[in-house]
């Protein structure tokens, strides 16, 4: 998802969808220190999901 994407989220959808990456996220860290991703750059994507997903949320703090 882009960022545009993420200001249309309700503060519930982003939070909870922030939750579900994060997870996602630790499980591929896991499974690659283990076996190694076909591609690990799927790793850097989802980082940047995770930090567009705060980005959005923490704009959204400083406003209220």
């Amino acid at each position: 998802m882009k960022a545009q994407d993420f200001t249309q989220l309700s503060d519930a959808d982003l939070t909870e969808r922030l939750t579900q990456v994060r997870e996602e996220l630790q499980k591929m860290r896991f499974s690659h220190t283990i076996a190694g991703l076909e591609n690990p750059n799927t790793l850097r994507t989802k980082k940047k999901e995770v930090a567009r997903l705060m980005t959005e949320l923490n704009a959204r703090k400083t406003k209220a």
